[in-house]
């Protein structure tokens, strides 16, 4: 048995598929109008939500200062978020199809850590004041309920805040993060690829 095997060669040698620029392209091109489509629905829910939540406000006149308090931090909550989530639509308008390899990737990676950065610190505190909103807003109706239906309404409404933070938060992110991550080791790949 010869000892002096050439690993180098062997590993050339290998048949691995290697990533199309035009498949590339094209998923990023599906990414990239999927997060738009994302970005420009969540604008329109939340907006129509604030609209809706002043509305409330309007129509049926609160009296309790927590119930005002609570209105307007479940506003300001959707309002920063948006303001900051908007942020990312340059980030997906840069790609487009006239770029360099290297440039795509810089790109991706700045979209990652704002991404990153939405996904934990925005996200975070708009679940925060989402929640304390909530809690402050129910409290003038829910005070005037029998003890067993304000525990069941308050009960009712944090398992569904509950269920959005453990569950549905961690499970939307990990699919973005899988998509954004898959975009930019591609990328990687061809950059590399490029050098040799």
């Amino acid at each position: 048995m010869a000892n002096n095997i050439d690993f180098k060669n062997l590993w050339k040698q290998q048949t691995v598929e290697k990533p199309s620029i035009e498949e590339l392209l094209g998923r990023l091109k599906k990414f990239r109008k999927e997060n738009i489509r994302r970005l420009i629905i969540t604008n329109i829910l939340l907006i129509v939500t604030s609209v809706f939540i002043g509305l409330i406000w309007y129509h049926y006149q609160p009296q309790l200062a927590t119930t005002k308090i609570g209105i307007v931090l479940v506003i300001l909550a959707m309002v920063i978020f948006l303001f900051t989530y908007n942020q990312l639509f340059m980030n997906f308008h840069k790609l487009d199809s006239t770029q360099t390899n290297t440039e795509y990737l810089n790109n991706l990676y700045s979209l990652n850590n704002k991404q990153k950065f939405m996904q934990t610190t925005m996200l975070n505190l708009y679940f925060i004041m989402l929640f304390a909103g909530i809690s402050l807003y129910m409290y003038e109706y829910a005070s005037r309920m029998k003890m067993v239906y304000t525990v069941t309404t308050y009960a009712l409404t944090f398992l569904w805040i509950a269920f959005n933070w453990f569950y549905l938060r961690p499970k939307t992110i990990k699919k973005q993060q899988a998509k954004l991550n898959g975009l930019i080791n591609k990328f990687e790949e061809i950059n590399d690829q490029l050098k040799d």
